[in-house]
């Protein structure tokens, strides 16, 4: 039920896809995955529609995209009302299953991980392509997200120009100091529980019906360590970023993760970053995780090594703002447009 007469409704179609890349992943996660894919009202197979991606937070798969929300939209009636009111142009939309024993994954490759960049890239767009119509260019495709999934978006664009022509990042993970040195004394705290054995940490995850916040941070923590800093010769595939037992940070493990803040990859990615017909980049002023700082370090560094851009700053927190792709969506849908 909802409180407004419904609009026209797209389409969510359930498919199943078998990966190559993801074979042989480090925690034997499904190589078959559900890729959901909306299709807008009136989907005519002899158009070529715009193909967007949209990734997840941590913690979530594409499928909770799909949710029935209380006073609130999931992501196909908020694609049904925007393309209702003429806020957007039809398009093929993908919501893919990126979870893992980790809780969820960055979308870039990582042997502590899974090589989740490449899957995405290199086989749910040409799988999309397959089985639906969309243009063949990557002009008209955009990745967008949220937090870890605003982090993808903005990664992506910056290391897959070749697959992508415009993205939004949603609170995406930025300046890795406030990001996550700030959750480390609650990795800390965990593992004190299990006598700093971050596998014995992970068997605490698995025999839980229910986590709390600080072990579900914890598991971010050891995520992102699988993430950022994998080495295949440590008993779990990665490196812990502080020091168990004294919890000091150890810096030449530190520095590994710095590698990937976008704060300090725009610099180096600026072509491109240029090369976009699309960037856009918001964050809540209150948001809890600090990410407000370092969005406004990359849309400064964006400014700086002149990429075209949208940046904005919102008036909450990083909880429930799915509401900012009312804002997000219809730049996406200007920057994919049939090119003239």
């Amino acid at each position: 039920m909802r409180k407004n007469p419904a609009p026209p409704a797209g389409v969510v179609h359930r498919l199943r896809h078998v990966s190559e890349c993801l074979a042989g992943n480090r925690w034997g996660d499904p190589v078959e995955r559900d890729v959901l894919v909306y299709t807008p009202p009136g989907y005519d197979p002899s158009r070529r529609y715009p193909l967007w991606m949209d990734l997840v937070g941590y913690m979530g798969s594409g499928a909770s995209h799909t949710n029935w929300r209380p006073f609130g939209l999931n992501l196909p009636e908020r694609l049904d009302r925007l393309l209702a009111a003429g806020a957007i142009q039809p398009a093929v939309v993908v919501m893919p299953d990126g979870f893992t024993s980790l809780g969820g994954n960055q979308y870039v490759d990582s042997t502590g991980v899974g090589a989740y960049m490449s899957w995405l890239c290199d086989e749910v767009v040409p799988f999309v392509e397959a089985h639906f119509a969309v243009a063949r260019d990557r002009r008209r495709r955009a990745v967008f997200g949220k937090s870890s999934g605003g982090y993808g978006a903005l990664v992506h664009g910056m290391l897959r120009p070749d697959v992508w022509g415009a993205l939004a990042s949603h609170s995406g993970d930025a300046y890795f100091e406030y990001a996550y040195l700030t959750d480390f004394p609650r990795l800390l705290r965990e593992l004190l529980n299990v006598d700093g054995d971050p596998a014995r940490l992970l068997e605490a995850v698995a025999s839980k019906e229910k986590l709390g916040s600080d072990l579900s941070h914890a598991l971010m923590s050891l995520g992102m360590a699988a993430t950022y800093d994998p080495d295949p010769d440590a008993p779990l595939g990665f490196q812990l970023p502080v020091d168990a037992l004294t919890g000091r940070v150890r810096e030449d493990r530190w520095t590994n993760w710095l590698r990937w803040d976008p704060v300090r990859m725009v610099p180096d990615h600026l072509e491109a970053l240029r090369s976009l017909r699309g960037v856009y980049v918001d964050c809540g002023r209150r948001d809890q995780y600090h990410l407000l700082w370092g969005a406004r370090m990359v849309h400064a560094a964006l400014d700086a090594g002149g990429v075209a851009h949208r940046y904005e700053e919102f008036d909450d927190d990083h909880s429930d703002v799915d509401y900012r792709m009312d804002q997000s969506l219809p730049f996406l849908s200007s920057a994919t447009s049939e090119p003239t």
